[in-house]
């Protein structure tokens, strides 16, 4: 029985990467969306650390803050506060007032403000912190450069000189101290901020447990809410640091993910960094329910321990599980009756290892019988925001059990061993899904953090209806999701296509992930006519930059078509005319039972896969079960390449798939296909003998050569391929006569012998079937593998499909009679083993839909290939039902600017190549004046100015370059200002050097300046 009262979550608030609300942060998280991005140089040059030594790091992607701005005016915030604070303090105002707005007090007001607290987790305030205290750090750099210069021969004066000039330099990005510079550079001021503002009396503090810092404040809110010392709390966390002291760190103790962050996933290998804020606004469930507040959740457990002597930066199961037995002690309840954990989830193997383990484990001992539980972390859509990373997933977790709906998990592909297996008391989720109605409305979140810390809590939803079903906007976030994106253009002529896909590439190159669907959406949005066409087919932005760029770079050496399968881009100049050929795989392909990408993706196939009842649970090798759902695939892929516009001069099927291709030709409708195959596969599987096939690196007349009696030649696939089918040990025999000659020889995991004499025992029970019948003339050109040529429009079909149990494939002949009908070939139907064979055969490039598979890269390859041989595609048709947000391609793109990057880039013969020119450019951040209220620089904000001087034209920092320039006028005797930009000097300046001093060095000796 339940003994304590629950604290209510009434509020909540957040600004996180690709997010400003908790309704788009849930958006997110339901259409899987990731907000991952290449590092913008204005934020870090990642090129300064690709070095060797300990202060390396190397590239990574991180979630970013986009577009964010400070509304001084709003907050009534004068200039010099302003800059004097690091920016995560404006952040956390600005969100905690949306969270207090939320819960139904307005700039506080109606708040008991006496008895109302401020509990934020942090952890080393913000980057521009540590950036602003280089300026204080002038005398050390003086002293280096100083005695540096005095080895180098330069007298006093000139030293002096020079110094002068650059300490006027080095200290122009960052703010002079000012009397609020120290309380605007600490972190336990925040909280402190809040309550000023808003006139709070209940207490306001920060608290650094590292990862699980506002996860923390939300556990000690409680308490304090629990207890009677505060009746309202604000409690969150915010985190802005993205620099080197942080992320070079977490890369020494492989914490970083050195590609793809997978979380919960057998392949973990570490997190990409976010950054962000977010707030919730609790009461004690009495007085929120006695104030008719609105409540989201309520929090019924806390728990908190630390790991002892386990690690300071490794996590340990067993202090985890110590956090849960006073969390479930707490709530009255037991962790087997949760339905959703948000989890952790850095995604660091050892992490993500040791807090599956603690879960599993707690469930286990707590009784079997509960259903296994789904596990997620919001860190795989946003980064792992750190000190503001628990309350993210906090909000997540209290929008599932708000809404009822179960989130799928976004970066688990493939789920790691303690979450996979019938006995798991854990499952990592695809596409999401409705509560059951049998699984109480409980969700918990856990986050640790360096030192060992451990924080868990238990929210339950609130009582009332149980939902049964998801809505249309929920369907369609779900569905939403795809692996990889199509962007199209078209344009008048080549030299315009070449202009449009350069120009693209730069955008891309800045994207988000999720921003990327998001242009693919308004490229789609905005295609027109045209005879000049273009597509690229991409997982992530620098992928779709570089194929971009690839396109742009063959229109421009005069290319009129490409089709790069490999690479994902496609072009066609005047591509009209050319032709497509469908090809249908048989029953060696993949059988695909759970239904893939391209069934949750277009909800409109239900009605092509209902009929064929695939189960899931079904043996996806029976012949009986396979066959029926190969063709459903086929099928499948048929209907979408026909609504997209995608159609085909002439197909091809292999075995099984030729009643695909009769389907396709016009001869069978779907309905008799698919009984068709259950027949076949269902005649095949009753057979008493069995036999076995196998695969022999031979052609036909070289492998017949091979054969005793009892095998036959089965499939003649290429050149060199062929394959022998019979009874089980005249196959073996033919597989060792191959292999005392050299021939590569296998047997194959196939249930039957198929397309031997041995399936003559299941011809009456086909031939029954195909009485009942009635099949029409085909009118479209079908290449037969059973005749090895094309087929007369009057051809006996039965007797074609009659004779296919037993005759051989001729695949081989049936490709190349029809090899110069089409200049595109699409494998349409489960896997891509035809893509391959066909490759052998003929030279025109092959693409797999891999139907009922879980990408949907193929699809989207095969409609832009087909878009850019001049097919009238349906554009729209593959973002109708499709989340995505609007996306100006041409709205510059705007990210917090770290002072210490606005000098620019000067190569180095140890580092990659440079960024293009657009991405040098430095983005000093400009406070615009609003309304009086004072203007100046501001190091690390949302909002960019497009130059980097102030409306006085002084420049706002020095740089690299600056520095070469004071050296050249030091030559010369000249003022800095007569000293030109294009020197020679300047443009071929290469050091290999990373310290001021050893920069004015080098310079120094190629200008000569010594005594």
């Amino acid at each position: 029985m339940r003994v304590r009262e629950g604290v209510a979550i009434v509020g909540m608030a957040c600004r996180y990467p690709d997010a400003r609300t908790p309704g788009e942060l849930w958006e997110n998280v339901l259409a899987r969306r990731r907000a991952f991005r290449q590092v913008p140089p204005e934020r870090l040059r990642l090129d300064d650390y690709a070095t060797d030594g300990p202060d390396s790091l190397y590239p990574i992607e991180a979630a970013l803050l986009e577009g964010y701005e400070f509304d001084r005016v709003r907050f009534r915030v004068a200039g010099r506060t302003f800059r004097s604070a690091d920016l995560a303090h404006w952040l956390a105002l600005d969100v905690a007032a949306q969270a207090l707005a939320d819960a139904g007090f307005p700039d506080a007001d109606g708040l008991p403000r006496d008895a109302t607290g401020v509990l934020l987790g942090n952890t080393l305030t913000g980057e521009i912190s540590r950036a602003n205290t280089l300026r204080l750090r002038w005398p050390y750099v003086r002293r280096v450069l100083a005695g540096t210069l005095a080895e180098e021969g330069w007298d006093e004066e000139r030293t002096a000189r020079f110094l002068a000039r650059m300490e006027e330099a080095y200290k122009a990005p960052f703010p002079a101290p000012m009397e609020e510079s120290l309380a605007g550079g600490l972190s336990n001021t925040i909280a402190g901020r809040i309550c000023n503002h808003f006139d709070l009396h209940g207490g306001g503090y920060t608290l650094d447990g590292a990862c699980a810092s506002s996860l923390l404040a939300v556990a000690n809110a409680c308490s304090a809410l629990a207890a009677g010392d505060l009746d309202v709390a604000l409690a969150g966390g915010v985190d802005l640091s993205l620099d080197p002291f942080e992320l070079v760190g977490f890369a020494r103790v492989g914490a970083l993910a050195p590609g793809e962050m997978r979380v919960f996933d057998a392949r973990s290998s570490g997190f990409l960094p976010g950054e962000g804020c977010g707030f919730v606004v609790l009461m004690r469930e009495g007085d929120a329910a006695r104030l008719g507040c609105r409540t989201y959740a309520v929090l019924r457990g806390w728990g908190i321990s630390s790991d002892g002597h386990g690690g300071i930066s490794r996590p340990e199961s067993e202090g985890q599980k110590l956090a849960l037995s006073r969390a479930y002690r707490r709530a009255g309840f037991g962790i087997e009756t949760v339905g959703y954990f948000e989890g952790h989830g850095t995604g660091t193997s050892v992490g993500d290892a040791a807090e599956l383990a603690a879960l599993a484990s707690a469930r286990r001992q707590a009784g079997p019988g509960a259903p296994p539980a789904p596990i997620g972390s919001v860190k795989a859509n946003i980064g792992h925001t750190k000190a503001a990373a628990g309350v993210a997933g906090l909000i997540k977790a209290t929008m599932a059990v708000h809404s009822q709906v179960l989130p799928p998990a976004t970066g688990c592909e493939e789920p790691h061993p303690e979450i996979q297996g019938p006995d798991a008391p854990l499952r990592a989720l695809g596409p999401g899904e409705p509560w059951p109605a049998d699984v109480p409305l409980r969700a918990a979140v856990s986050a640790m953090g360096f030192g060992g810390i451990n924080t868990h809590v238990v929210l339950e939803g609130s009582p009332g209806v149980r939902r049964r079903s998801l809505v249309a906007r929920e369907r369609e976030l779900l569905a939403s999701w795809q692996d990889a994106e199509l962007l199209l253009l078209a344009a008048p002529d080549a030299d315009a296509l070449a202009t449009e896909a350069g120009r693209l590439a730069e955008v891309a190159a800045r994207l988000s992930r999720a921003e990327l669907a998001d242009l693919a959406a308004e490229l789609a949005r905005r295609l027109a006519a045209g005879p000049a066409r273009a597509a690229v087919v991409a997982a992530k932005p620098a992928e779709a930059a570089e194929r971009l760029r690839r396109v742009r770079d063959g229109l421009r050496a005069g290319e009129t078509l490409r089709l790069d399968v490999r690479h994902g881009a496609f072009l066609g100049v005047g591509a009209r005319g050319r032709r497509i050929g469908f090809l249908f795989p048989g029953q060696g392909s993949p059988s695909h039972l759970g239904g893939g990408a391209l069934r949750r993706r277009f909800e409109a196939l239900e009605a092509v896969y209902e009929p064929a009842g695939l189960d899931a649970q079904a043996d996806p090798v029976d012949t009986a079960v396979a066959q029926p759902a190969i063709l459903a695939h086929s099928l499948a892929g048929l209907w979408l390449l026909d609504r997209l516009g995608v159609r085909a001069a002439v197909a091809v099927g292999h075995s099984l798939g030729e009643i695909a291709a009769l389907h396709w030709g016009g001869a069978l409708d779907a309905g008799p296909a698919l009984r068709l195959a259950a027949v076949r596969g269902r005649a095949m599987t009753g057979l008493a003998e069995k036999g076995a096939m196998a695969s022999l690196g031979a052609d036909p007349a070289m492998a017949a050569e091979l054969l005793g009696e009892g095998a036959v030649v089965a499939a003649c696939n290429g050149p060199r391929r062929t394959v022998i089918s019979g009874a089980a040990a005249a196959v073996d025999a033919a597989v060792e006569r191959a292999r005392d000659r050299g021939l590569a020889a296998s047997r194959l995991r196939v249930s039957h012998a198929f397309h031997s004499p041995l399936m003559a025992a299941a011809g009456p029970r086909l031939a029954a079937e195909l009485e009942a019948i009635d099949p029409r003339p085909l009118a479209r050109p079908v290449a037969s593998t059973v005749t090895g040529g094309l087929l007369d429009p009057g051809a006996d079909l039965r007797r074609l499909l009659r004779d296919q149990l037993t005759s051989p494939v001729r695949f081989t002949g049936a490709v190349a009679a029809v090899k110069d009908r089409a200049d595109l070939w699409i494998e349409v139907g489960p896997g891509r083993a035809l893509t391959e064979l066909a490759g052998e055969i003929q030279d025109r490039p092959v693409i797999p839909l891999d139907v009922g598979g879980p990408s949907l890269t193929g699809l989207l390859q095969a409609a832009g290939a087909a878009f850019a041989l001049g097919a009238p595609l349906d554009a729209a048709f593959l973002f109708a039902g499709r989340f995505t947000r609007p996306f100006d391609p041409g709205r510059p793109l705007r990210f917090l600017a770290n002072p210490c990057e606005e000098a620019p880039l000067l190569a180095s013969p140890r580092a990659p190549a440079r960024p293009p020119r657009g991405e040098e450019r430095s983005f000093p951040a400009l406070n615009e004046e609003q309304d009086g209220w004072a203007k100046g620089p501001s190091p690390l904000r949302g909002g960019m100015g497009a130059r980097g001087e102030d409306r006085r034209g002084a420049p706002l920092a020095a740089s690299a370059r600056d520095l070469v320039r004071l050296l050249v006028a030091e030559k010369a005797e000249l003022p800095p200002d007569a000293v030109a930009d294009d020197s020679r000097l300047l443009s071929d300046l290469h050091l290999n050097s990373i310290s001021v001093g050893q920069l004015v060095v080098e310079a120094s000796r190629r200008l000569g300046l010594r005594p």
